[in-house]
């Protein structure tokens, strides 16, 4: 995450609510300073000099208090307008020395912490305050004449008294510009560490949203492809019994009785499964038991007796030491042997069907060809072979599908036994 001096940042606007406050505090200093200026005067405690008539004292003392009206909105003019009416002020010996530095203060904070720009912010800001200590210094320097022991009588430290007055004046304003310019860049950095975790939450929210959307798509592709396998499945070998049983219905009783016994219990098969699978719809709880109880790579050989009951040469062979596999990447393996023995039996017009299984050191490999007619080009294909290349990616396999050479249409599929896909 990148840190506030990072990337340009400017804050927003202050609202109409910060506006109306700045308003009222406005407001409120400068009615205290016209009653600073009254207690003042009726003290009779001008620390400046003699001042001049009661009309500029009000205007003077009006110059540094109702600019902060419109401290967040134009903070560096605000700033600048101040900083002057603050020294003129002195200068025209105006008896006021709490509310000016209290607005001054103001300002310099408001421009640290709502500065648009900042590099131009940290300038203003150093050049007030050297302003200021100029000043500070050019003050004491006409004034230090005109100290003596006299002003001092109570004095008992170790330090010369005037040396302690002009040390005391400066440690003070050190202070003083010092939080000032502090608090203000701490206003800033704490306004934009608040943006920043205001976007993060944005885009932690969004990237939940995408995500859950995603879930919901892939749960949704993922009932697509088991809702074809299951019925493009039973379906055809339903269609291919029910025509083998149309043409010998009248000669051969026995083999057509055969056929809708075959019929019958793959409609049930289908029946059962999709039952299986609207319950998850209805249910989602059950979707972690259905995909347990789902058939595997075990179940092959009663996809191939499926195609040997369809008219088909049907044969299945398993190679190397058959070990368990995470249930998963069994039931892949299943779902493709499926869909390609589906593709033989309804469109290839096959009369040869091998299916093999071949369990290698790290993954597990599954052939099904035959000699019919090639119905899907090389890297096309429907539903059915994207669902295929789908399960394969998931499991980050490989997938090859494709007339052979010498006739027919082969399916493999090797899907990797890694870690990473034991556990999916």
């Amino acid at each position: 995450m990148s840190t506030a001096l990072d990337v340009p940042w400017r804050r927003p606007a202050p609202t109409a609510g910060q506006r109306r406050a700045d308003a009222c505090v406005a407001l409120a200093v400068t009615v205290l300073a016209l009653f600073e200026l009254a207690l003042a005067r009726s003290t009779g405690a001008f620390p400046f000099g003699p001042p001049p008539s009661l009309a500029e004292q009000i205007w003077w003392s009006l110059a540094v208090a109702v600019p902060l009206m419109w401290r967040r909105r134009w903070p560096v003019a605000v700033t600048v307008v101040i900083s002057v009416a603050f020294i003129a002020g002195q200068v025209r010996a105006i008896p006021l020395t709490n509310l000016p530095s209290g607005a001054l203060f103001a300002a310099l904070y408001t421009l640290g912490a709502w500065g648009p720009d900042r590099r131009t912010a940290s300038r203003v800001r150093i050049g007030v305050i050297v302003a200021m200590f100029a000043w500070l210094g050019l003050s004491l320097t006409l004034q230090i004449n005109k100290l003596s022991a006299a002003h001092f009588t109570d004095a008992a430290g170790p330090v010369p008294p005037v040396l302690a007055a002009v040390i005391n004046g400066v440690l003070f304003n050190l202070l003083f510009f010092g939080f000032a310019y502090y608090f203000g860049e701490l206003s800033w950095l704490a306004a934009r560490r608040e943006h920043e975790l205001r976007t993060q939450a944005e885009e932690l929210r969004r990237s939940r949203a995408e995500a859950a959307e995603r879930a919901v798509i892939g749960e949704r592709v993922r009932i697509a492809r088991e809702l074809h396998d299951v019925v493009a499945h039973h379906v055809s070998v339903m269609g291919v019994q029910a025509a083998a049983c149309r043409r010998v219905f009248d000669r051969d009783p026995g083999k057509a009785r055969t056929a809708l016994a075959a019929i019958e219990q793959t409609a049930r098969t289908a029946v059962d499964e999709l039952r299986r699978m609207l319950g998850v719809l209805r249910d989602p709880g059950r979707a972690e038991t259905v995909r347990s109880t789902a058939a595997g790579v075990e179940q092959v050989t009663e996809l191939v007796e499926n195609a040997r009951e369809a008219g088909l040469t049907a044969t299945v062979g398993v190679y190397g030491d058959p070990a368990p596999l995470p249930r998963s990447v069994s039931q892949a393996a299943y779902r493709i042997v499926q869909e390609a023995v589906t593709n033989t039996v309804k469109h290839a017009g096959a009369t040869v069907l091998d299916v093999r299984i071949r369990y290698l050191a790290r993954e597990i490999e599954v052939d099904v060809s035959d000699d019919g007619r090639p119905t899907t080009p090389p890297g096309g294909g429907g539903l059915g072979l994207i669902g295929m290349r789908e399960r394969v990616a998931a499991h980050e396999g490989v997938l090859e599908a494709g007339p052979r050479p010498e006739g027919g249409f082969r399916v493999r599929a090797r899907i990797p036994l890694a870690p990473e896909t034991v556990n999916q």
